[in-house]
């Protein structure tokens, strides 16, 4: 069913939006709030007017659900940076963008410079300053040119001065610290080096995982042609960029856009929506200018034209988390050129209210109009702004569309406008340089190649073996069996792949295992014919070739030989532009081995109803299956980054699913050769109903016996998410059993032991039985069975704790409150996580029917009434809540907004058990009217304190505190709601800390530290 969508802004970046928007079937009718007149009754598209403020986001939440808006989609970077997602989606609205928290890699200029130096993101050179004094002396004394003044904070893509010398550099600390020219942005300068070289915006769609690129853009800053006149907020720009080729856009989606994801990952700050990345290309390669938040203006304008997907769809993937599997697709052999028309004046002083004439005849040319700074007045358009309306065509070249976009111009009139005609000026003159077609330029490059062979030589040598000297770089391998000590050899071969089990390596960016996965899958099928694995040979395709990656996978298909004992005789490095998305490969192995002619596998004639069914333990799930693992994963709660609870180590899901395969021949190969062993089954593609009839006669099966053997945990999540049947996990799974082994019954102890010291683990898990015809020839007892006991199903959720091993205990937390339960929410959300180490069980009320009841029913919360107004004294009422704590054994209480004092004997009895948060930085603004108290105080810092509750009104220990900026301005409302977004970020953070132990009250009534913090 169509939705409708509501988009926050009134620029030209928002009618973009709207539009694109609009395209969607899934999209019923989209507002725009304010929105200006090219947004206003405009088909699917309308404007709010006044009906909503885009800044109360208690109202605006309101608004949403009262017109049905089922997503909002936020243009600006102010309303990111005041926090409207997360208090949208706590409202229960879909909104699309990051947190305030992950905003900071614009809203905070330092924040991004921390951010990028720990997780080695290149940039500029840079320093922090809050003096305006020390910022000019580290001027004049840096041991680069430290030219570049930006204020830390928001300033409207304006808060950057670049100059020319050091004298106009602290002229321009001045300005921003002293002369306050961008307000409190500016409290803060950062100061950085000079970079050289071309700018470019490189932006991406992400889902807190995948990052999925953008086609890279140019905007054009500078207000008249030639790069000349003041600094704008963008006068036009072009898309792609043909100074950015696919190579060097991969290296920046690597080594900054997608390690900036990974980076907001791992700090806990996951980074949804649209990332954007100002770059200099410099000789020393792409460095990151800046960060921003959302689309840029006008890049927004050039990009989003040029997209081909659903928008709608796109956004719907991202916030389900699932971008990898819907990846965008973009118009190709198209370019996009943008041109702004401003008002006379601008970026100073400028009129408004001048009539605008000419649009419909653009738009009759096939260009798209989009209105920024525009209103109407009498049912005319007229201008309302500095930067009034952008026009943007789309051609097959450049050159074409930067003439239609300036033929669109010329239409358009409104007095005194100004624009400029040479936007892409540079990436003409970058075409129109004399230069032959090279191979490297269609996608092939061959000294990548050879720099990859020259790297892994050394690796392929080191396998070498009796029979074979590996030296990579021939046209073909050889080997000399009667070196190898044959004398009567049968030759075996095995090709295989890795199958699905790649996606995975690729959305973990974990690709050292998969090499063993692949000589794994050859090696143990050639094995189950008696062989010994000789050489081995390789096939890597891509899209376009990665050294690191390439080296890192052939790395290890060499240390997987070595342990398999066969050569890495040779193999093929495939790169094929336009077969492979970027950043993804293709693998496949070919294993050549040898026995000799009287040591064959199976050996049919001597298998016989009785004999004994060994099974040698895998190490998970091996390779097969993939494809329905993955479906599994996407349908869960959980995500390859969730981390594996205590009893399985510090691998995360993806980690686990990525335990290579197990290569047997070393081990198991001299038991084979033994004369003991009848057959040999490799347990692979088509699990062990499958596999183990491939080397068994006919009229013959086997019965096996799930509760003999070790079922990993990994299986028993696998069945209970996906629901598998007892057949599909079977047919589909090796169900910890690697490979199988037919011996004869008297024989099995021995062969047993024989294998146990080899180290590896295998037991007696079944018999050789007659199979009568149409029957099937391999029957698994208790499968599902040995499945749930072996999960250890506490729960059943979606959680990864319900069957990865022993789970820590989580404290038992009931929450009292009297009203909307301020903070419930966010409790209730921290708790939910599968790594929480606190479950809240109850929720009680001194009130009955307020909206903290209805969120805590909504979550599946047990909920009680408790009105004090029914008992004579506080105690009494106390009293009757501490015999419903006792009922739920109760470890820890959170007061919401609970509006009651508790007694002694209560706060006596639950002492350092009860935690509360007061909208103040404690000691300070003790009391009911904290907000109030700083206003009045003039105080420029203020924040939240969660503490152990006390007698004494707000004067418990302290657990944790978050700072919050008084702005100019402030009124107890605006701050208030700043205040909240902080309160809802460390109370949950704060109950963790209690939970799990690490804070305590101690024995002397202090705060005790237990772990490291």
């Amino acid at each position: 069913m169509a939705v409708r969508v509501l988009v926050i802004g009134s620029g030209g970046r928002e009618h973009t939006l709207a539009w694109k928007l609009a395209q969607s079937q899934n999209v019923r009718h989209v507002i725009v709030a304010p929105g200006n007149a090219g947004t206003a009754n405009n088909e699917k598209i309308s404007n709010s007017g006044k009906a909503v403020s885009v800044t109360d986001y208690t109202l605006l939440a309101q608004f949403c659900k009262d017109q049905k808006i089922e997503l909002v989609v936020v243009g600006p970077e102010a309303p990111l940076a005041a926090g409207i997602v997360e208090n949208l989606t706590s409202a229960g609205v879909k909104c699309f963008g990051p947190t305030a928290e992950a905003a900071q890699l614009e809203s905070s200029k330092k924040f991004a410079k921390e951010f990028m130096d720990r997780h080695e993101i290149p940039t500029a050179k840079w320093k922090a300053f809050t003096t305006p004094e020390e910022a000019c002396n580290f001027v004049m004394s840096a041991d680069f040119p430290a030219l570049v003044i930006k204020a830390s904070g928001l300033a409207a893509g304006k808060g950057v001065i670049v100059a020319s010398n050091k004298e106009e550099a602290c002229k321009a600390i001045q300005e921003i610290m002293q002369d306050k020219a961008f307000g409190a942005a500016g409290d803060t300068v950062v100061i950085e080096e000079v970079l050289e070289g071309e700018e470019v915006s490189c932006l991406c769609f992400t889902d807190g995982k995948t990052v999925a690129l953008m086609p890279p853009a140019q905007d054009h800053k500078r207000l008249l042609d030639g790069d000349h006149g003041p600094n704008t907020g963008g006068m036009g720009a072009y898309c792609p960029t043909p100074q950015v080729p696919m190579d060097l856009l991969l290296k920046i989606k690597n080594t900054i856009l997608q390690r900036t994801v990974d980076g907001m990952r791992q700090e806990g700050i996951p980074y949804i929506g649209i990332l954007y990345a100002g770059i200099m290309l410099t000789k020393n390669g792409p460095k990151v200018l800046e960060f921003n938040c959302r689309f840029g203006d006008p890049e927004c304008q050039v990009i989003l034209p040029l997209l081909k997907s659903d928008f709608y769809e796109v956004i719907q993937s991202i916030l389900d988390g699932q971008l990898s599997n819907s990846l965008p697709v973009w118009l190709e052999d198209s370019t996009a050129v943008t041109v702004v028309m401003a008002s006379k004046g601008y970026p100073a002083n400028y009129i408004k209210g001048i009539e605008i004439t000419g649009i419909p005849e653009a738009k009759a040319l096939g260009l798209e109009v989009f209105q920024a700074g525009t209103a109407l007045k009498e049912d005319k358009i007229v201008t309302n702004g500095g930067r009034v309306l952008t026009v943007t065509a789309i051609q097959r070249d450049l050159m074409s569309a930067l003439e239609e976009a300036n033929k669109g111009i010329a239409i358009i009139k409104f007095e005194g406008a100004i624009y400029r005609k040479d936007i892409g000026y540079r990436a003409i003159s970058f075409l129109k340089r004399p230069r032959g077609l090279t191979y490297k330029e269609s996608g092939v490059d061959i000294a990548a190649g050879n720099e990859l062979v020259k790297k892994i030589k050394p690796l392929a040598k080191a396998t070498s073996r009796p029979g074979c000297n590996v030296d990579l770089g021939g046209f073909a391998g050889l080997f000399d069996l009667k070196a190898a000590g044959y004398k009567d050899p049968l030759l075996a071969s095995g090709t295989d792949g890795v199958g699905t089990k790649l996606k995975i390596a690729q959305q973990c960016n974990k690709h050292d295992t998969i090499g063993q996965d692949l000589v794994a899958m050859c090696v143990n099928d050639i094995l189950a014919q008696g062989a010994e694995p000789l050489f081995f040979l390789d096939y890597f395709s891509c899209g376009k070739l990665d050294i690191h990656t390439a080296e890192t996978i052939i790395a290890g298909i060499a240390k997987a030989c070595e342990e398999a004992g066969c050569a890495l005789l040779g193999g093929e490095t495939a790169e094929m532009p336009g077969i492979y998305p970027p950043g993804e490969y293709d693998l496949a192995g070919f294993a050549v081995g040898a026995m000799e002619r009287d040591q064959k596998l199976p050996q049919l004639d001597r298998i016989t109803e009785g004999d004994v069914i060994i099974g040698i333990a895998s190490s998970g799930v091996h390779s097969n299956g993939f494809s329905l693992v993955r479906k599994i994963v996407e349908n869960s709660s959980v995500q390859l980054s969730s981390l594996v609870p205590d009893g399985c180590g510090n691998q995360t899901l993806g980690e686990l699913l990525l335990n290579p395969t197990k290569i047997y021949s070393r081990t198991l190969l001299p038991i084979l050769r033994s004369g003991h062993v009848k057959a040999f089954a490799h347990i692979t593609g088509g699990g062990l109903l499958e596999n183990i009839p491939r080397v068994l006669p006919e009229k013959l099966g086997v019965d096996l016996d799930a509760r003999c053997w070790k079922i990993p945990r990994i299986f028993s999540w696998l069945q209970h998410e996906g629901h598998l049947s007892e057949e599909e996990m079977a047919k589909t799974f090796n169900c910890g059993i690697g490979a199988v082994m037919v011996v004869q019954k008297d024989l099995a102890e021995q062969v047993l032991k024989d294998i146990h010291q080899h180290k590896e683990e295998a037991w007696i898990i079944g018999n050789v039985v007659t199979c009568p015809t149409g029957c099937s020839p391999v029957k698994v007892k208790h499968l599902i069975q040995t499945m749930q006991i072996n999960g250890s199903f506490s729960l059943v959720n979606d959680s990864l704790k319900d069957c990865f091993g022993v789970q820590p205990k989580r404290a038992r937390v009931a929450v009292l409150i009297s009203g909307t339960g301020t903070n419930l929410q966010s409790l209730i959300d921290s708790t939910k996580e599968p790594t929480s180490f606190a479950q809240i069980v109850i929720v009680i009320s001194n009130k009955d029917g307020v909206a903290g009841l209805e969120k805590a029913e909504k979550a599946g919360i047990p909920t009680k009434v408790i009105n004090h107004k029914l008992y004579k004294s506080r105690t009494e009422f106390d009293s009757e809540i501490d015999k419903v704590l006792e009922e739920f054994s109760i470890d820890l209480i959170c007061l919401a907004g609970f509006m009651r004092i508790l007694s002694h004997p209560f706060v006596q009895k639950w002492n350092g058990k009860i935690l509360n948060i007061h909208p103040s930085l404690l000691p300070s603004f003790k009391g009911s009217n904290a907000h109030e108290q700083v206003l009045k105080s003039g105080v420029r810092i203020t924040g939240c304190t969660v503490h152990f509750v006390a007698e004494e009104v707000d004067a418990g220990q302290i657990i944790a505190q978050e700072a919050v900026p008084v702005l100019r301005g402030d009124t107890i409302g605006t701050l208030s709601e700043r205040v909240k977004i902080a309160e809802h970020k460390i109370f949950p953070a704060a109950l963790q800390l209690v939970a799990n132990g690490t804070v305590k009250l101690g024995g002397n009534g202090k705060i005790c530290w237990t772990k490291e913090e």
